[in-house]
């Protein structure tokens, strides 16, 4: 069974973002073997002057590099994804390049009603920067408004559509990731100018 990694994308104790990943991992369970982490606890980015990284960081890349595909949900704060998911891809894209190439899903889950669509934007962009080079499921928006009602005492999803959208969405990027392990032919190349770059040379 292929192994992801479903990224929380907050370091806040009770988020529906969490509870989203955790229903998740449990409705597809049958599929894929989703181990979820945390990004709670990574210290603030400030480049270290022996180049070392946080044992946390370490390992959080260790596992996103042997995973098959990396599912992150994300809130929006101020139309943005929040400053901790940008510290942890920080330190992810520093001398440590494990989203090279990776297939990703982007989900979010909002107490409003936009489902934290900006947010979502917002990370793609991030994902695409010539640090991280992620390859992101393209066409594709699981916005999970209301979150706070949207879960019943199990933790299941209560709106059946949602559900059924979710479902969809998870079925094609099952197949995003069987394509994408067939577009390696660069993927040498790519980690090697992710490792390259510097935006203090442009």
């Amino acid at each position: 069974m292929q192994k992801f990694i479903g990224l929380v994308g907050t370091n806040s104790d009770n988020s529906t973002n969490r509870q989203l990943l955790m229903f998740i991992q449990s409705h597809f369970s049958d599929k894929v073997d989703i181990e979820l982490v945390e990004i709670k606890g990574i210290p603030v980015f400030n480049k270290p002057e022996n180049k070392e990284l946080p044992q946390q960081v370490k390992e959080i890349a260790a596992k996103i590099d042997e995973a098959a595909g990396v599912i992150i949900s994300t809130p929006e704060y101020d139309h943005a994804v929040p400053a901790s998911l940008i510290n942890a891809l920080n330190w992810l894209s520093y001398g440590i390049f494990p989203f090279v190439d990776k297939p990703v899903m982007i989900t979010g889950a909002s107490y409003g009603v936009l489902g934290s669509s900006r947010a979502q934007m917002h990370l793609r962009q991030i994902l695409d920067s010539p640090e991280l080079k992620a390859r992101i499921m393209p066409s594709s928006e699981f916005l999970l408004s209301h979150s706070l009602e949207a879960f019943d005492e199990s933790g299941q999803l209560k709106d059946k559509e949602q559900i059924e959208k979710l479902e969809s969405l998870f079925e094609d990027f099952l197949t995003f990731v069987e394509l994408t392990n067939h577009l390696n032919q660069a993927h040498e190349i790519n980690k090697r100018e992710a490792e390259n770059f510097s935006w203090e040379e442009i």
